[in-house]
């Protein structure tokens, strides 16, 4: 795909228009979204052409392909074959996405991302390198998560970004690190409160993205309208997200392992 200058991508500006992608809805991609606006400058090309080449990405997203939305139906070789490589593997994806992004703006990862003093002391290596990619793909998770559910709790629609939480389904330290750990389908935006209950096994969802409560919970003692309020959501669907539906593999998981029935 070409913009109107003839300037073909390149792979390194199609990972980043991937990555844009993967953090922002659908329904917010647009030649006015403050951070396409930022990606066209960085790579020398219009809005437009950034949101059209977003768009066009889309073609290979199959959430996207199943609601039949217009206007991404011209992908490139090159857009499938970044698509197809990173789909799978999202830490490595907001990395190198990351890395490159270092690189147009000739500074270091670490001064880019605000953590030099934090990997001050971490020497150059293999423990690093993987520090690195950790601290990377958790901002990566939580954006995409945030953004997919429109930073509002997907149980009470809650919209206070200081108590949010982008919450894994299946736990961080038992998910693969290539496929689960930072895969948007394996996270839920969630308030505080409702974030230590899902983490703790006292909510879960079933295959219909529905809140069940766990009879552990209906037996605690507390305060009558505490209890009221969290029952009233029991059954209820969540709020969906624009992209990146929960993977029922996830939500099998936590209902298996993690729910206190």
């Amino acid at each position: 795909m070409e913009d109107r200058t003839g300037k073909k991508w390149s792979r390194e500006e199609t990972i980043l228009a991937f990555e844009l992608y993967c953090r922002t809805p659908f329904s917010k991609i647009s030649k006015t979204n403050e951070d396409i606006i930022n990606l066209a400058m960085l790579l020398g090309r219009s809005p437009s052409s950034v949101g059209l080449k977003m768009a066009n990405l889309a073609h290979y997203d199959p959430e996207i392909r199943k609601k039949n939305l217009a206007g991404m139906s011209h992908g490139s070789k090159l857009d499938a074959e970044i698509c197809m490589e990173f789909a799978g593997n999202w830490e490595m994806l907001s990395f190198e996405a990351e890395e490159i992004l270092a690189r147009e703006k000739g500074v270091s990862l670490e001064k880019m991302l605000g953590i030099e003093e934090e990997f001050s002391d971490i020497p150059l290596g293999k423990y690093r390198n993987t520090k690195m990619k950790q601290r990377v793909g958790q901002y990566f998770f939580r954006t995409a998560i945030l953004n997919s559910y429109a930073n509002r709790c997907c149980i009470t629609g809650i919209n206070e970004p200081k108590l949010l939480i982008a919450s894994h389904i299946k736990p961080w330290k038992v998910s693969d690190e290539k496929t689960e750990r930072t895969n948007p389908r394996n996270g839920l935006c969630l308030n505080a409160l409702h974030d230590k209950a899902f983490d703790k096994g006292l909510i879960t969802l079933n295959n219909n993205y529905e809140i069940i409560i766990s009879s552990q919970f209906k037996k605690a003692d507390m305060d009558q309208t505490t209890k009221d309020w969290f029952m009233m959501y029991d059954h209820k669907e969540i709020i969906r997200p624009d992209k990146f539906l929960p993977d029922r593999k996830f939500i099998e998981y936590h209902n298996d392992v993690i729910f206190q029935k």
